[in-house]
């Protein structure tokens, strides 16, 4: 019998020490995380008070920001603001830089999972339409941000939207 191994031991398991299900599956570490571009949705309330807008995920309706794959050369912020038209119907000044990232597991229509690294960029809503492409598919919500962050089941968005803290009229930079 195999003596038990400290769990706070940097040293890896000796093989046979771990059943075959619980080895760590050495391919994925070398897996390259795909990109994806989102849109920070947000607005300013009358009594200054920031509100960020969510979207229902398609396949199994998380409360998410819009987000997509790159479309060839375009711009990854404009990609982000096309995303957020096509998802949440909404449309407005776009910040060029990124805002910060954060990773998640993306279910592919086939089952299987891909990790994703999501650029995010800030888009301070303009106008907001009452017929967008996929308003049949998705709900919409506008929320302060600590109702964001705790809708929101991707645990490295959620300190994101937390903290978001923009400055008016500064989108767009």
């Amino acid at each position: 019998m195999e003596p038990k191994r400290d769990p706070h031991s940097q040293e890896p398991p000796s093989p046979g020490s771990m059943p075959e299900l619980a080895m760590p599956d050495i391919e994925t570490a070398s897996l390259r995380l795909r990109l994806q571009y989102a849109a920070l949705p947000y607005r300013f309330r009358k009594d200054g008070q920031i509100e960020i807008l969510l979207v229902t995920s398609i396949s199994t309706r998380r409360w998410i920001i819009p987000k997509g794959w790159p479309m060839g050369k375009r711009p990854p912020h404009k990609v982000a603001a096309q995303e957020a038209a096509e998802e949440a119907g909404v449309e407005g000044r776009i910040g060029k830089n990124s805002i910060g990232h954060y990773t998640y597991e993306k279910m592919l229509s086939n089952g299987a999972f891909v990790p994703c690294r999501v650029d995010i960029f800030a888009l301070e809503v303009c106008k907001q339409k009452s017929a967008w492409p996929e308003r049949k598919r998705r709900d919409r919500r506008w929320l302060v941000p600590e109702e964001a962050a705790s809708l929101v089941g991707d645990a490295e968005l959620a300190p994101i939207l937390r903290n978001f803290a923009p400055v008016p009229g500064a989108a767009g930079s």
